[in-house]
């Protein structure tokens, strides 16, 4: 049977030669493959400075120490996310506040100034399923209220809002270089973008135990450090992304050719150019069509199921959590389909086919489904 996988990371033999270049160095934290991997992803972004990290809730969390946000903050930022977008700044002894989307997934502006109170310092837009959030409405609702942004680009390496990089935008942007993502290391791995070289400074600390210089710590920091042979990884990876992201968007326009009026497509908003981290569509038989796809080998996958309001660990944590119907709708009728950089078009066609023939055997509840 033929065999669709949900993501694959890319690999050719530059990327195996880099790694093997890396581990022939000798040199294995934060080195010359480091150095140059951080100035490459500031230059590729649009910032003054990139700062390497173990992963993206590693970045956050020491992006929010070096922010001072502490006990009895609280942070704006959208339910319908990773769970990891809310860990660190409950780490801190933030609070999350949580925000509904809007039809692109991601926080919807227009209830920003609603959620607020005199202890809201920031905010965390992300830029879900590599879709850019609404900026310019996010950044009329901060400097009313002199608040802080700060961009969660897990899922949006390389996504444009109004012709800028996601990450060049926000005081500060945080990347993730997991392995599904559109940029990777091959394993766990991020990285902090920002303008503001004081605070990438107090980040390099921060990440490697507050050192200063070499057994001199000026503060108690963390152990948050990329490795070389990672490091050399992603600078290959980095040399290939912007065609693999041509590719998930000649996907993503596939999928929505042949599955529009089939299914719910992902929209794009005109000022946006998503990169497809995932390719959601929408529909009341979720369930079904995941099981009939698994059947074909198609891979599929759910991100998220629940809202993170709704979580056991936060409804532990607080009361007076709020109800958003938008957030709760969608998590039982999304589906992610297979998407990534070399995914070939032969795999997305079967891919349609098969969602195709699902909805056919309803053709007496709804004629016109099976037909398009």
């Amino acid at each position: 049977m033929k065999k669709v996988p949900l993501s694959r990371v890319f690999v050719n033999d530059e990327v195996r030669e880099a790694g093997m270049r890396a581990i022939n160095s000798g040199w294995y934290i934060l080195g010359k493959e480091c150095e140059a991997f951080e100035a490459e992803l500031a230059a590729f972004v649009g910032t003054k400075e990139a700062v390497l990290c173990s992963s993206w809730t590693t970045g956050a969390l020491m992006l929010h120490h070096a922010m001072g946000v502490c006990p009895g903050d609280e942070i704006l930022v959208p339910s319908h996310t990773a769970f990891p977008s809310i860990e660190p700044m409950i780490h801190r002894g933030a609070r999350p506040v949580f925000i509904d989307i809007d039809e692109t997934y991601c926080m919807d502006v227009d209830l920003l100034e609603a959620s607020m109170s005199e202890r809201t310092v920031g905010i965390l837009p992300v830029h879900l399923y590599g879709h850019p959030a609404n900026m310019d409405g996010i950044f009329l609702a901060a400097k009313k209220h002199g608040l802080w942004v700060v961009e969660d680009c897990a899922q949006a390496f390389g996504a444009q809002y109004r012709g800028q990089r996601v990450g060049s935008i926000g005081g500060a942007g945080a990347f993730s270089f997991y392995p599904s993502k559109n940029l990777t290391v091959m394993g766990d791995g991020g990285c902090i973008t920002t303008n503001d070289s004081v605070l990438a400074g107090k980040l390099r600390m921060l990440r490697n135990h507050g050192e200063k210089s070499k057994y001199v710590h000026d503060f108690v920091g963390y152990n948050f450090r990329l490795n070389e042979i990672q490091a050399a990884i992603g600078r290959v990876e980095l040399r290939n992304v912007d065609n693999l992201n041509e590719h998930r968007r000649d996907v993503a326009a596939r999928y929505n050719d042949r599955l529009e009026g089939v299914v719910q497509i992902p929209p794009e908003r005109p000022w946006a150019r998503a990169v497809y981290h995932m390719y959601v569509i929408r529909t009341e038989q979720r369930d079904a069509l995941a099981e009939f796809l698994k059947e074909k080998g198609i891979g599929t996958g759910i991100h998220y199921p629940i809202g993170n309001h709704q979580q056991p660990a936060i409804i532990k944590m607080y009361s007076d959590l709020p109800h958003l119907p938008k957030t709760e709708e969608v998590v039982t009728q999304i589906l992610s389909l297979p998407i990534y950089g070399d995914l070939p078009m032969e795999d997305v066609d079967y891919v349609c086919d098969a969602i195709l023939e699902f909805f056919g055997k309803f053709t007496t509840a709804n004629p016109s489904v099976g037909e398009k």
